[in-house]
């Protein structure tokens, strides 16, 4: 079998060494090797794994924005804490590395003129990535099905940026396409490879007509920078719900604290999200056989028994736990359950507004706590336009008990509606760009979330709206713009100049390599 020039025999037998794990002996260099249909199919399906698994290492990345849900459901169902982003992340690395190596040796051995022999062992891992990634899309659809909405949106804010790349690639493929062309006999299979080239590439070019995002606009016609507010405070730098989490989400600049509100045994409200103490509590050292009973079973004496803040130190739900000074350490160990007037009087103290969900909604008692919350409210003094009222049960009792409460829905406008909806509050996921802009021009005030993402708030930014729920106060804070902002007409000409550069490198790619 013939070398081409400027591959070397050592290189050559190392690559088909480490591809098809076998050295080339001199009866076979006699007899000569080639690459046959097979493994012409081979490298295709390998191909075609690389590829899927790249856009699953895309959704990965997108869906960490949310990923913290992911941990809390685990929690809730094995009773272990985990970070399992990090494991997401470094098995997908991990099959990424591998499958790239292998597409990396294939394309080699092709420029040097030897045949794609890839060995069983390969082909069974190959299999095996398949069916995992497979499986994780599946997963993704049957038990979060709204992160394929995620993705959709993310599109906004990296669908230029993909399209570039993705060109880039394609155009890179020309070199080993130019050589595989020019070396076959099989006339038919040229034709068809050329053919699917040229279509694949005609399509990528002309894909920036169907490319739309709310950050292609003009410099003068982004909206303002929407508000913060604290999904139950700052629980990148607090443990959730506390008193201390209210006062680092304030010094994030943050408008709103978001939390959840439930009713003692004996009608004290306070702070807690989880209908059970588990999670954020030691109550399973406090009152083990009672661990697993409702929050609201518990009266006040026993809740303020409970440690609420070192389960933050020992689980680091987040990376930013490992950060925190020695100070902030301290001040978590000393966190309780606080009372809803302890979180009320704290808020007007700041000026800081508070918007809760009143639970479990299911509760046979709940308009009890409807009336026990309504009562600390009027009695702790603070102006009522500070309170956001989210829950819908016996929301008009509310109104008239309490008529200078901001009420929230969580929902969209309905067609008939009787009264105008001023405040809604909806996952990001629920809203178009379209929707958000017509909310903002008919003076209704959007909250969406959970935004972590410096991405997705960029893009939520640019759509115009009013404010967004985070985890990341800190991080969104020092955004002074969203991370990209392009108008329309450079992004015309970045389009232009990338495809001609494309075109152009094709082009020698092939008239150099004939």
């Amino acid at each position: 079998m013939a070398e081409p020039p400027g591959c070397c025999r050592p290189c050559a037998t190392c690559l088909l060494c480490l591809y098809s794990c076998q050295w080339i002996t001199a009866k076979e260099k006699r007899r000569g090797l080639r690459t046959t249909k097979c493994d012409c199919s081979w490298f295709l399906f390998l191909f075609c794994v690389f590829v899927f698994t790249l856009v699953w290492l895309y959704f990965a990345i997108i869906i960490l924005n949310d990923f913290h849900n992911f941990n809390e459901f685990i929690f809730k169902q094995r009773k272990v804490w985990l970070d399992w982003s990090l494991v997401l992340l470094i098995a997908t690395a991990v099959l990424i590395t591998y499958l790239s190596m292998l597409l990396v040796l294939a394309l080699c051995l092709q420029l040097c003129g030897q045949p794609l022999k890839l060995h069983w062992l390969h082909k069974s891992l190959l299999m095996l990535t398949a069916l995992v990634v497979a499986a994780a899309f599946t997963g993704l659809g049957i038990k979060w099905a709204e992160e394929w909405r995620s993705a959709r949106i993310s599109l906004q804010a990296t669908g230029p940026f993909l399209h570039i790349g993705i060109v880039g690639g394609m155009t890179l493929l020309a070199w080993p396409l130019a050589s595989f062309v020019y070396r076959t006999r099989n006339t038919g299979l040229k034709v068809f490879l050329l053919l699917v080239y040229c279509v694949v590439m005609i399509m990528l070019y002309l894909v920036p007509l169907g490319i739309t995002s709310p950050c292609i606009m003009e410099e003068n016609q982004l909206p303002p920078k929407p508000a913060l507010v604290g999904h139950r405070g700052a629980p990148m730098l607090a443990p959730e719900n506390t008193l201390m989490s209210l006062h680092k989400a304030v010094d994030c600049d943050v408008q709103v604290f978001e939390t959840d509100v439930m009713v003692s045994a004996d009608g004290v409200p306070f702070l807690m999200h989880d209908e059970e103490l588990t999670r954020t509590t030691n109550v399973q050292a406090v009152f083990p056989e009672r661990a697993a009973l409702n929050s609201t079973t518990f009266n006040w004496t026993e809740l303020q028994q409970l440690d609420a803040g070192s389960w933050f130190l020992e689980r680091r739900p987040f990376p930013t736990v490992q950060s925190l000074s020695a100070d902030d350490r301290y001040q978590a160990t000393k966190q309780r359950i606080p009372s809803l007037k302890q979180v009320l009087e704290a808020a007007k103290q700041s000026s800081i507004s508070i918007m809760f969900d009143l639970r479990p909604e299911n509760h046979s008692d709940y308009q009890s706590f409807v009336n026990a919350t309504l009562e600390v409210i009027l009695q702790s003094g603070i102006p009522l336009q500070q309170v956001l009222w989210l829950p819908d049960g016996f929301r008009e009792q509310v109104k008239q008990q309490a008529p200078g409460v901001q009420q929230v829905y969580g929902r969209k406008r309905l067609q008939n509606e009787k009264e105008p909806l001023l405040h809604v509050n909806l996952p990001y996921q629920d809203m178009t760009s379209e929707e958000i802009r017509q909310y903002r021009q008919d003076n209704v005030s959007v909250n969406l979330y959970v935004v972590n993402q410096p991405w997705l708030f960029s893009v939520l930014w640019c759509s115009g709206v009013s404010s967004v729920t985070t985890n990341a106060c800190q991080v969104l804070k020092e955004m002074k713009r969203p991370i990209w902002l392009l108008p329309r007409s450079t992004y015309l000409m970045i389009w232009i100049v990338v495809d001609c550069t494309s075109f152009l490198a094709i082009l020698w790619a092939f008239l150099l390599l004939k």
